[in-house]
């Protein structure tokens, strides 16, 4: 039978997350800070492909990239996957960019009953205020990345079934 890939979960949900929020990648710049094989170079792969959440331009940025906010400011739509807690501030995000936060850090907070907090890539809740569109940490691309990985597991059986 037509054997289909499956596609890197994280990556992917964030692709469906926003083809379903009606954002448009076509002709967009995309800027990706990350380079890792997980996230970044994926995510890279499925904006540059033709159709629906693909046709972006797309800058992958990481550790050596030369003057990073001056190219993260260049972006329409940001994704942040470079591991580093609240890495991405303000100034490096233009008015109005759509903002996309891959990272889970782990920050210490005494105030807090388990003695840390989670935190993201990005200084949300300055950014949420320039932002058009920002996903939060917790609560946004975590649970995408879970269902991708449950519409993987849907298609493994559905490729196993009709073996039979």
């Amino acid at each position: 039978g037509d054997k289909k890939a499956f596609r890197p979960a994280t990556p992917y949900g964030v692709q469906q997350m926003l083809v379903r929020s009606g954002i448009e990648t076509k002709g967009a710049h995309a800027v990706i800070v990350g380079r890792s094989n997980i996230v970044g170079k994926p995510m890279a792969n499925l904006l540059i492909q033709q159709g629906p959440g693909g046709d972006a331009t797309v800058t992958v940025c990481h550790s050596r990239t030369r003057d990073l906010p001056a190219v993260t400011r260049t972006a329409d739509i940001l994704i942040a996957a470079i591991g580093k807690a609240e890495f991405v501030t303000v100034d490096m995000v233009r008015e109005g960019a759509v903002v996309i936060d891959v990272g889970i850090n782990r920050v210490d907070d005494a105030s807090q009953p388990r003695g840390y907090r989670l935190v993201g890539d990005v200084a949300y809740a300055p950014l949420a205020e320039k932002a058009s569109w920002i996903t939060p940490v917790p609560g946004g691309v975590g649970p995408m990345t879970i269902a991708m990985l449950m519409q993987n597991t849907l298609q493994a059986w559905q490729q196993i079934e009709g073996r039979r």
